[in-house]
Formats: structure tokens, sequence, C-alpha cells
């Protein structure tokens, strides 16, 4: 019985650190929105994220940290892009 928990943690922790874990890049992000939860970065490649606080005003460049994990979500659930 005791194994089949060690297993059953084990499995639980591999799909948090692949599925859930954050894997944060620095991308080239155009500043596009300032709002009251942060500021909205579009990177490059048109993907879209609120970056948090930031000191700089839309249509300004700034390297921002983007979730990978979530960008390759979003890009799976619309794939016209």
């Amino acid at each position: 019985m005791g194994e089949i928990i060690i297993i059953g943690a084990a499995l639980f922790f591999v799909y948090l650190m692949e599925h859930v874990a954050r894997e944060e890049d620095m991308e080239l992000g155009k500043i596009i929105a300032i709002i009251e939860a942060g500021c909205i970065a579009k990177t490059l490649d048109g993907f879209a994220a609120n970056i948090g606080d930031c000191q700089v005003h839309p249509g300004q460049y700034m390297n921002t940290p983007i979730d990978q994990k979530n960008k390759e979500r979003a890009a799976l659930m619309n794939p016209t892009n």
C-alpha cells in the first residue's frame, strides 16, 4: 500500500512540473496597455500577456518574461495564428 502512495505522489509531482509549473523566457514585447492589474505586452509573434507593473509608456518596447507553456496553450486554443 505504501508503494502505491509513493508512486502516486511521484506521478502527481511529474504532472505538476510538466503541465503547471511556469517556464519563463525573456522576449521583446511592445507595451500595448497599462491597466490596474499591470502592463499588457504583445510579443513580436502576437502573443499578449500581463507582465505586472512596469515603468514604461504604451508603445515602448521592453524585454518581458513570458510564460512559454501559457503561450503554447493559447496557440492551441487559437490555431488561426
